[in-house]
């Protein structure tokens, strides 16, 4: 079993960090199918694994050199991804995500899913007029006549956004609509949304350490037919502080999880709710890292409580 932290070192001592594919230390799961799942309410199919765009890749769309993001990116399409997850509120992740896709003729190629949020997070109400202009300026940078995803982000002032947005995708500009949130607070709320609303996907905060979703909102979206986009299935940088100068249980290898990142991924995905995971990364090689929890088996559910009791002793 060998952790991130150890391939990376033989990454950068093969003298070539982004030439060398990490999926090359665990070649033999390259045969496995990649991991799918189906919108319920298009069919539309999606890699189970794919990428956000806030944390470190925001920090880095934000600088002088994004080379690395064109990396990223490709790194994902190459390994069978699609999906990429991004924000007008996420600095100039959107801005510069949406040139590299054009640049790089690709756009075509990701699934992309972009949200809408001009009233704050759950708070007073948004002008019509400039959610309008914020959806018209992630259209130019996509520079796509049809978004495959946009949500209300953070649930902010629902009835006017998602209103908008229900009306984009009558005129079929717009694929499938939904909502988000990562706050605790917001919770029960999104579950009135989503009782009463015609949505095609939630984005939520998911984790091994961090299972309240599994209590109410998760079957509520198998209920209802509902894709679900997880984010933040490392607790940001908490389960990185966590497994610090620990190994990946060998263990592990009943699933294909060769990586704390598999290891973390893998938990989520086993879920039968959750459409696809979409951790933040700026570093390709951690990009390739994460396609690989799209192969090979899943825990049951007798090792998903071995995997949490792991991680609790710890």
């Amino acid at each position: 079993m060998i952790s991130r932290r150890d391939y990376l070192k033989l990454a950068l001592l093969s003298g070539a960090a982004l030439s060398l594919k990490p999926s090359l230390l665990w070649a033999s799961d390259q045969a496995l199918p990649l991991l799918t799942r189906q919108v319920p309410s298009s069919g539309q199919t999606l890699p189970a694994v794919g990428l956000g765009s806030s944390a470190t890749f925001s920090r880095v769309a934000g600088s002088d050199d994004v080379e690395a993001l064109r990396a990223v990116l490709q790194a994902m399409l190459e390994h069978g991804g699609s999906v990429f997850d991004t924000a007008p509120s996420y600095g100039a992740s959107e801005q510069v995500a949406g040139r590299i896709a054009n640049q790089e003729g690709i756009a075509e190629r990701l699934f992309w899913a972009t949200k809408l949020n001009v009233a704050g997070r759950g708070a007073g109400q948004a002008d019509p007029q400039a959610a309008q202009a914020q959806l018209d300026a992630s259209f130019a940078r996509i520079n796509k006549p049809v978004i495959d995803l946009i949500q209300v982000h953070n649930l902010g002032d629902v009835p006017t956004q998602l209103g908008l947005l229900k009306d984009l995708r009558e005129q079929g500009r717009v694929r499938h609509i939904g909502v988000t949130t990562t706050f605790a607070q917001q919770y029960e709320y999104l579950e009135q949304v989503m009782q009463r609303e015609p949505l095609d996907f939630i984005g939520i905060d998911y984790a091994i350490d961090n299972l309240t979703m599994e209590q109410r909102i998760l079957p509520l979206a198998q209920e209802k037919g509902i894709a679900v986009l997880v984010y933040a299935p490392f607790g940001r940088t908490r389960l990185w502080d966590r497994v610090r100068g620990h190994e990946v249980p060998d263990w592990a290898s009943e699933f294909n999880a060769h990586s704390w990142a598999q290891f973390f991924l893998k938990f989520v995905l086993a879920h039968p709710a959750v459409t696809c995971a979409t951790p933040a990364t700026s570093r390709p090689h951690h990009m390739i890292d994460n396609m690989g929890a799209a192969l090979g088996a899943l825990p049951d559910a007798d090792m998903r409580q071995r995997m949490i009791a792991h991680l609790e002793s710890l």
